[in-house]
């Protein structure tokens, strides 16, 4: 598939949004610290605050990133502008009607959701740097790919599955995101399809698992 941008006016995007709104990037990898304090702390407001910062992180990006920016080359970015912001609203719905529990498990579970955090937050600056694409020519923290990767692995935190509708959409972003990696060498963004396809992975076992375990007692109390 061929991309109406080429791999300049794509790192271009990455400049023009990081200079236009800077400090803002530190005010979200501040906010991504918070929910991962929260997580650990464990204190009741968590399960309120965390989606509520999620759904600001994917509004922005929606509204923002997608809207402002990237559809100034791709027009693509005005659907998924608006998807991200519904995921964003999702986000609050998941807040409001589920307030889920999040923990810090010591099962795959969470070393998956530890490493994809790392990754996000440490690991995707610094192979951006490397790769020869560093500030302000890198997507930061704030924007789709770190983030859809650091909201996998939060995911990831939670104790019960969360709604398949709270995964559609990054879900979604991680195969057209991982297309940018494989078209212009966006190294770092190759972890993307990887963590979408992992947690959905471990969401479809869970669900399987708690099916199976459900039919048992079911069993059991039938037998009695």
């Amino acid at each position: 598939m061929k991309l109406p941008f080429n791999t300049r006016q794509f790192l271009d995007v990455f400049k023009s949004y990081n200079q236009a709104i800077w400090p803002l990037q530190l005010v979200f990898i501040l906010l991504a610290v918070i929910t991962v304090c929260l997580v650990i702390w464990k204190p009741i407001i968590s399960g309120k605050i965390i989606p509520c910062i999620l759904a600001l992180l994917w509004m922005w990006m929606g509204g923002v990133y997608h809207l402002v920016f990237f559809s100034t080359i791709n027009e693509a970015a005005n659907i998924f502008g608006l998807l991200f912001i519904l995921q964003g609203i999702l986000f609050l719905r998941y807040a409001i009607i589920k307030s889920p529990a999040f923990e810090l498990k010591k099962d795959i579970d969470g070393i998956a959701a530890t490493a994809l955090i790392i990754y996000s937050l440490v690991a995707y600056p610094a192979i951006g740097y490397y790769s020869g694409h560093g500030y302000p020519y890198s997507p930061t923290f704030g924007l789709p790919c770190p983030t859809t990767i650091f909201t996998f692995g939060l995911l990831l935190m939670t104790r019960k599955n969360c709604p398949v509708s709270i995964l559609i959409i990054p879900f979604i972003w991680s195969v057209f995101g991982f297309s940018a990696a494989f078209h212009f060498g966006i190294v770092e963004d190759i972890w993307l399809l990887f963590s979408g396809l992992l947690t959905t992975s471990i969401f479809l076992f869970r669900n399987k698992l708690n099916t199976i375990i459900c039919n048992i007692l079911i069993q059991i109390l039938l037998s009695h």
